[in-house]
């Protein structure tokens, strides 16, 4: 670990070991480290900072409580995955308050390609990476902006200096790839 400097950010290697044995600083680094991404990541699906903040702390619990013996390879993915299932509940929680409208709407657009949980629950996962590992860079950000993060078409337009309409078009033009991808596999709707 990095003696020389206590302030230093510490590599996931590292924070992975304080869990392992127990060390209370592993919440501690780990919201140092990884605090402003869970954060954005259950906002954009809340758009609520006080249920995005609970949903923050509920990850760390449940860092704490998976690690170990789970051993992460990727501590912001493991982290990332955990907060946006947490969120999502949250959200379902909160839904009949029409909170994020945006969400819900891509939620809603995603349905359209992609099949039922329990016909590919298995397989979607290496399905969707070996997807968006054909795509363009850009176009993988736009989809991954709006199905992983969760941000409007708006959001999305001042992110990467495009229109609305581009924005839509594009989206809407990777999700049909991504229909015609899933087929050819023999998923479909």
């Amino acid at each position: 670990m990095s003696a020389a400097d206590p302030t230093a950010p510490l590599s996931d290697a590292e924070i992975v070991t304080l869990y392992f044995a127990r060390d209370e600083q592993a919440i501690r680094r780990t919201d140092e480290k990884y605090g402003p991404f869970c954060h954005r990541l259950a906002l954009s699906i809340l758009s609520d900072s006080r249920d995005a903040e609970e949903c923050v702390n509920d990850t760390y619990l449940k860092a704490w409580n998976s690690i170990p013996p789970t051993r992460p390879n990727s501590l912001q993915a493991f982290l990332g995955r955990i907060v946006k299932n947490i969120s999502i509940n949250r959200y379902h929680e909160n839904k009949a308050k029409k909170r994020n409208r945006d969400f819900d709407l891509s939620l809603e657009e995603l349905a359209e390609c992609i099949p039922a949980p329990d016909e590919a629950a298995d397989a979607l996962p290496a399905l969707l990476n070996e997807f968006l590992g054909q795509l363009p860079a850009a176009e993988r950000k736009l989809f991954v902006g709006r199905y992983w993060h969760g941000y409007s078409m708006e959001a999305l337009a001042t992110a990467y200096g495009l229109t609305v309409n581009a924005v839509t078009l594009r989206v809407s033009r990777t999700r049909r790839k991504l229909r015609a991808f899933l087929t050819e596999r023999g998923y479909t709707l």
